[in-house]
């Protein structure tokens, strides 16, 4: 098993929250978006690439292992203390069953498109022995209207060379740094090796006391590894729901350009 994984990426797909800004109990992940749970959206596609891909479940997890038919192969992360801390949790699993990379989406980012996913994982396949990770970034053309949904994301830190050094939470981010327009999806594809080496080294010293997996980027930049970037190709591919507004104008916004 191990030999037959270790040139395969596995989609890891962070579905544990439960999306308290949502004002509901249901977990984030199950609310009906086009009059499906935002996960089979997702699932729709990555199938495509991973025909078993796991899914780190925590609130109300059994709803959500049976909303998604037991098709996935599922995680638990007992306590919700942030992305990174979301990741480690599939360490022990996926670490024994070998896979060459790690492939990580949010649960509630609905339309990535399936060659989004196929360049990242080329862009891991091309990547050199140096390279830790690939990731998606999106540029935006102004926080307005549907571009709105981007805001609150996390922003990309490139060097004088353009190569990318980090990443920072908008919580965390000064005036200047939410001013750039090029945004942090949340889409990685991490090599394995390197990802379950390094993880525990996450700390918790930022304002909300969490686990960011973003803090991987500063871990690769400061051990002198590169990340390597795909951009994608339409907003809507990056657009994650967080409240039932942003839901309502991503579903607009879906309906629009189809």
């Amino acid at each position: 098993m191990v030999q037959e994984n270790k040139n395969k990426v596995q989609v890891v797909i962070l579905a544990g929250g439960k999306g308290s800004r949502m004002n509901s109990e249901y977990p984030k992940v199950l609310h009906l978006l086009e009059d499906k749970p935002i996960i089979l959206h997702l699932l729709e596609t990555v199938i495509k690439v991973c025909p078993k891909p796991t899914l780190i479940i925590g609130y109300q997890g059994e709803k959500v292992i049976e909303a998604t038919g037991h098709q996935c192969h599922y995680v638990w992360q007992r306590e919700q203390l942030g992305t990174g801390h979301a990741v480690a949790q599939a360490k022990d699993d996926l670490g024994a069953m070998g896979f060459g990379g790690i492939l990580v989406l949010y649960g509630d980012h609905p339309f990535v498109a399936e060659k989004t996913l196929r360049e990242l994982i080329e862009c891991f396949e091309n990547s050199d022995e140096d390279t830790a990770l690939c990731m998606a970034t999106f540029t935006v053309p102004n926080y307005d209207g549907p571009y709105s949904v981007f805001y609150n994301y996390g922003r990309i830190i490139r060097n004088d060379d353009q190569k990318i050094v980090g990443t920072v939470e908008f919580k965390d981010a000064t005036d200047e740094q939410k001013a750039t327009r090029e945004v942090n999806l949340g889409y990685y594809c991490f090599k394995a090796d390197w990802l379950w080496d390094n993880i525990s080294r996450l700390d918790n010293n930022n304002n909300a006391k969490e686990y960011y997996l973003t803090d991987m980027m500063k871990l690769a930049a400061d051990q002198g590894k590169k990340i390597d970037s795909i951009e994608i190709n339409h907003a809507i591919e990056g657009m994650g729901i967080n409240t039932k507004e942003q839901l309502d104008e991503v579903e607009k916004f879906h309906k629009i350009i189809h």
